[in-house]
């Protein structure tokens, strides 16, 4: 406010007379009042100032420090005008930018006020400057004729008037037009005469009769004259001729005519017509009408029919412009006398404005964590026409989660109102509508693109919560196992996935590509070792902090036919195998022994087949297929050799099957008893003809291997409950844990071996049953005698004694146990 002071005494250093000064006085406490009270900043100010001259301080009057300035980008902006001022954020002053001409601003208006907003942002604050540009004597009085012509008759009576055309002098109050001074002459004083509307004008008056004969012409001079200091003058030429008698001139029948017309009229609107009479007849009766005065700019807008004095539109009129002209109409007679009258017209103001949307800030990218009320752009609209055409509403789409706040007249902050979400909708095409209140409502469009950047808020997520991978065994590093993917709806780094498995105790066993998710084997698997693990697996994005996930690998190893068969009776040692003895009167189909192998691998794989690859007498025995049951072909004879040697060969299911070889010694025996239960009831021979027996046979043994299927998962389920299975029959041989080496276990519970520490395995002579028992350990010392015994040979037994060869004794150790 000190720079308003400043201005204006500045501003009256030029003004010397005190009343003026008293009356800029009375003005500057009007407008520091106006200014405190509205909020205002108001600088008062001359027109046509030097570029770069101070206006005032705007951080000082406003409080404001000068660095803030530049730290919270201030800057002045215009509403609807051009920019004649500017701000050096350096030291807080307001400079003259451009030319002010307040002629050219404001016209003839009693008080030429230019409003301009000082923004600031960072937090937002708008500051309402106005300038109020006082008028100077820059301006000297200007006849538009140079040379005013008058015809005037002899008889003309004395004291007759003749109004002159006023000098136009664009300043206003003191610096406009004053007084008029005549040229020294005898016939013609000058008088000044006001109009309705208190204008004053000059008047020629006659003060001495004229004579024709006498002087025929008269050259005056007229000064038009301002208040200014110092002050400026026009000047004017006066012709008059002295006619002959022509004493009527033409009168209007208004001395002010008034008339409106709508902005925009059409061309050739009728606007009015203007009527004057002349009582004199002849020429001296035939009236022309013409504009005294028509500036440049109503010149293309309105004209006047000469004849009939019809006043219409010829351009675009604009009330933006001027709302009203005040017109100089002349009316001339042939004579040379002419009257004048005033012309006021007043321009109705209409709708044809339509708002003007100006974005003075914007911030193309919103985060999508953004709280409701982050300010995203500041908008300027106003509309150029006035009463309820100027008035503005302002709307922005439905469906934006955002919303106008308004704290500054015509500025508009858009701010968010709601929860932002990119992965739903990752940009807002803003449509901002204005529209007035006038008759029709006009409106403008403007479209805001504003982005939503993301953040990291969604965890990648698999397109799996499990997998299953199936290696098969014995594959070399590095073999691809599988691929798992994982999906993050975030956007750049926060979207990119890294993978890594979990660390545990399987860890190790696979390897991951970081950027792709591909797994790897590390190391060879072993399906006897293990059959199935789990690994995890995590997924990490690039955010900061980053999120995670997790699935599952189930990992399933495939069984490879690499185990080779091995045979577990009889005992294959070097230097030493067992004999079986069987009775010399034992007939066809006799069960002499069995053959028992094993094989680590499981499914088909550990599927075991036997024959006969070489014997000491070809024909005399037979091998089961898959029971390894040796049993005779036929009855011994007399010259049967005592002792037989049998090489079983032992072959696997596996693609490639793989093979071992049990040598059987069989010794036999005169006088050893036949055991019923070891000979075979059914004649394969008799069989060998009737398919009907077969198709029987299948099904039973179809039946027959689903009934034992069910009971082996009933004994597996009732081991893990640690139930063991005892048999009754204790005087059944114990097969030698010797026979059965550690490492034969069956990891997956399907093949031939199971791996369970609570078990101890034997087999009986009556392995025909081709069931399995489950048995606790057996005690050492029995173990002892009975593999005495045998050493002994003593093998003979009676039928319901149902004795058992006890081959070695040994630690007891776990496998399948086979009778």
């Amino acid at each position: 406010m000190m720079s308003t002071v400043h201005l204006f005494l500045k501003a009256c250093s030029i003004m010397e007379h005190s009343n003026n000064f008293k009356r800029w006085l009375r003005f500057l406490v009007f407008s520091l009042l106006f200014g405190v009270s509205f909020g205002e900043v108001r600088y008062v100010l001359p027109e046509e100032m030097q570029r770069r001259s101070v206006i005032g301080n705007v951080a000082r009057d406003l409080g404001l420090r000068v660095a803030e300035l530049g730290a919270r980008r201030a800057r002045v902006v215009a509403e609807g005008t051009g920019q004649l001022c500017e701000l050096d954020t350096a030291s807080g002053n307001l400079l003259i930018s451009q030319r002010i001409d307040r002629e050219e601003l404001c016209a003839q208006a009693a008080v030429c006020i230019v409003q301009y907003q000082l923004l600031l942002e960072d937090p937002l604050q708008a500051f309402s400057l106005v300038l109020d540009v006082a008028d100077i004597n820059d301006n000297s009085p200007v006849f538009v004729a140079g040379e005013i012509h008058l015809d005037l008759v002899e008889s003309t009576v004395l004291g007759r008037r003749f109004p002159l055309e006023s000098a136009h002098d664009p300043d206003l109050g003191t610096n406009s037009v004053r007084e008029y001074k005549l040229s020294p002459n005898d016939h013609f004083a000058l008088e000044m005469s006001r109009q309705l509307n208190g204008n004053a004008y000059p008047e020629l008056v006659l003060k001495k009769a004229l004579d024709r004969e006498a002087q025929a012409e008269h050259f005056l001079k007229i000064n038009g004259i301002d208040g200014g200091n110092p002050p400026r003058s026009g000047t004017a030429s006066i012709h008059i001729r002295v006619l002959d008698a022509n004493d009527n001139i033409p009168v209007f029948n208004q001395r002010v005519y008034k008339a409106s017309v709508p902005e925009n009229a059409p061309f050739g609107t009728v606007i009015l017509t203007l009527n004057a009479t002349d009582l004199d007849e002849g020429v001296y009766g035939e009236i022309t009408y013409s504009f005294s005065h028509l500036s440049d700019k109503m010149a293309g807008v309105i004209e006047m029919n000469p004849l009939t004095g019809e006043v219409r539109v010829s351009g675009r009129i604009d009330y933006e412009e001027a709302s009203t002209h005040e017109l100089d109409v002349q009316a001339k007679d042939g004579g040379g006398q002419a009257s004048h009258c005033k012309l006021i017209i007043d321009v109705i103001d209409v709708n044809d404005n339509e708002p003007v949307i100006e974005i003075k800030s914007a911030s193309a990218n919103l985060a999508e964590d953004s709280k409701s009320g982050t300010m995203v752009a500041l908008i300027n609209i106003y509309d150029l026409d006035t009463g309820s055409s100027g008035r503005v509403t302002c709307t922005i789409s439905n469906n934006a989660p955002f919303k106008f706040v308004s704290e500054v007249k015509n500025y508009y902050m858009l701010v968010s109102d709601g929860k932002l979400d990119r992965e739903l909708q990752p940009e807002y095409n803003i449509t901002i509508t204005a529209t007035d209140t006038g008759s029709p409502p006009l409106s403008s469009v403007k479209v805001l693109t504003i982005v939503v950047n993301d953040i990291n808020d969604n965890p990648p997520t698999f397109t799996q919560s499990d997998y299953d991978a199936n290696i098969l065994e014995n594959q070399p590093i590095g073999t691809f196992v599988m691929r798992v993917k994982a999906e993050d709806t975030d956007d750049g780094p926060n979207a990119k996935v890294l993978y890594q498995i979990s660390n545990s105790e399987v860890s190790s066993f696979l390897t991951i590509n970081s950027d792709t998710g591909e797994l790897f084997t590390s190391h060879p698997f072993d399906h006897e070792q293990s059959v199935h693990f789990q690994i995890k697996v995590i997924a990490r994005d690039g955010g900061d902090p980053p999120l995670s996930t997790t699935c599952t690998i189930n990992v399933f190893i495939k069984d490879q036919n690499d185990n080779t068969p091995v045979v577990l009776y009889p005992v294959q040692t070097t230097g030493f195998i067992a004999e079986d003895v069987v009775p010399m009167e034992a007939p066809r189909g006799y069960l002499v022994t069995k053959v028992v192998a094993v094989d680590a691998d499981s499914g088909h794989n550990a599927w075991l087949s036997y024959r006969i690859i070489k014997a000491t007498q070809p024909n005399l025995f037979v091998v089961g297929l898959h029971t390894g049951e040796i049993r005779t072909v036929r009855a011994f004879m007399e010259d049967d050799e005592s002792k037989q040697s049998v090489v079983v060969l032992v072959t696997d299911n596996g693609p490639e099957s793989l093979s071992a070889t049990a040598s059987v010694s069989i010794v036999i025996g005169d006088g050893l008893p036949v055991l019923n239960e070891l000979f075979e009831f059914a004649d394969e021979s008799q069989n060998s003809g009737n398919l009907t027996l077969y198709l029987v046979i299948a099904l039973s043994t179809v039946s027959f291997l689903f009934l034992l299927l069910i009971s082996g998962v009933f004994y597996f389920k009732l081991c893990r409950r640690s139930y063991v299975c005892r048999s009754t029959t204790a005087s059944l041989p114990v097969f030698p844990t010797t026979y059965c080496p550690p490492s034969f276990t069956d990891l997956s519970r399907c093949g031939t071996l199971l791996k369970d520490d609570r078990y101890d395995s034997f087999l009986t002579t009556g392995s025909w049953r081709g069931d399995f028992r489950f048995a606790s350990s057996t005690d050492t010392d029995t173990l002892k005698k009975r593999s005495a015994a045998y050493q002994k040979s003593t093998l003979r037994r009676t039928s319901a004694d149902r004795a058992t060869l006890k081959v070695r004794a040994g630690v007891p150790h776990p496998f399948y146990v086979v009778q």
